[in-house]
């Protein structure tokens, strides 16, 4: 009885470490592509030729309805489902503004998968666009609160 518990405490910690690890190699993966919101903000002031992108949910866009001065908004299932909405050759940022980043990781992740080398992260999203003081513009285009991802 002892030597099964030990094989399946063994077995529970293997999974564990393989997990981890798993997460920290993705963790590492992504820091390489994400942009600081200083550096995005002096791209975008001496003209730098990027293209922006709110991939917000819906319902984070009706709560804020605002986004990043220049940037195009493209919701999130599209850009999943047709990642040729983003150029692939080109400097490109995406943003969102869940805490985790996760709607912008899953882009990056298929984006990555497809082998799109100059997209970016803004590593903290549109709030970390506004805390840094930079402007916003309110988005008044009309949108569906289709939530299904």
């Amino acid at each position: 009885m002892a030597l099964i518990v030990i094989c399946a405490v063994a077995v529970v910690v293997l999974i564990f470490a393989i997990v981890w690890m798993k997460r920290l190699r993705e963790r590492r993966e992504f820091t390489q592509h994400y942009i600081e919101p200083e550096v995005l903000h002096e791209w975008l002031s001496v003209g730098k030729r990027v293209h922006v992108f709110d991939v917000r949910q819906p319902l984070d866009l009706l709560a804020y309805a605002e986004i990043i001065p220049g940037a195009t908004r493209i919701p999130p299932k599209d850009v999943i489902a047709n990642p040729s909405l983003i150029p692939k050759e080109e400097d490109a940022v995406v943003y969102c503004t869940c805490n985790s980043e996760k709607t912008s990781r899953d882009i990056l992740r298929r984006a990555l998968a497809l082998e799109f080398s100059r997209i970016k992260l803004l590593r903290g999203g549109l709030a970390a666009w506004k805390a840094k003081g930079y402007s916003v513009e309110s988005y008044t285009e009309s949108f569906h609160l289709d939530t299904a991802t």
